[in-house]
């Protein structure tokens, strides 16, 4: 099925493009929630979200993009939505699931597969995913996009509404932050 069918099928409101659509997109919708949120209940929540605003908002679709570019600008939305969310009633509560009592960290990386991460320890993927989490949102929204989902520059300044040579600083500068935040937590 073509781009183009697969949105003519689901204007129509055809289940077999609707069924096709989630086949297709639900493991890159999931995975890119789960770069930003960094918990795998919200990530499935936010995936579900994606999928019922596509169904509800399908006949608004211009087609000045690609498919993928929408569902990613979806998904990243509504991400962000959830943190914000969470940040305007909990200022704290992050902090609180990261280390509960005590100084130690309780985030649970879920197992998952995620093809932007190839990392041979679940340890390592805890580093990564905590030092994820310090970056500024737009940092961490590139290097998600980029990184663990393999867009291109030009595909992520799609989803992000902004110039490719903004991406490409964005991109440098969250190299650079990790960088910085994985040497100062080595052990």
């Amino acid at each position: 099925m073509t781009e183009h069918e697969l949105i003519r099928g689901l204007q129509k409101g055809e289940e077999s493009a609707f069924k096709y659509l989630v086949d297709n997109y639900q493991d890159r919708v999931y995975n890119t929630a789960l770069g930003i949120v960094q918990n795998a209940q919200d990530a499935e929540d936010v995936a579900q979200e994606v999928f019922i605003q596509v169904y509800r908002s399908i006949q608004t679709f211009k087609e000045e993009s690609k498919l993928s570019t929408w569902l990613y600008r979806i998904a990243t939305t509504r991400s962000l939505d959830l943190l914000r969310s969470r940040k305007s009633k909990k200022r704290f509560g992050a902090l609180q699931r990261l280390f509960g009592e005590g100084t130690d960290p309780v985030l649970e990386i879920p197992d998952f597969n995620h093809p932007g991460i190839e990392l041979d320890r679940k340890e390592n993927a805890k580093m990564l995913f905590k030092a994820l989490m310090q970056l500024p949102e737009n940092q961490k929204i590139a290097f998600t996009l980029h990184k663990m989902e393999q867009l291109s520059y030009q595909e992520i300044s799609e989803v992000m509404k902004t110039t490719v040579p903004a991406i490409e600083s964005l991109m440098h500068r969250a190299k650079q932050n990790l960088r910085k935040i994985l040497e100062k937590n080595k052990p």
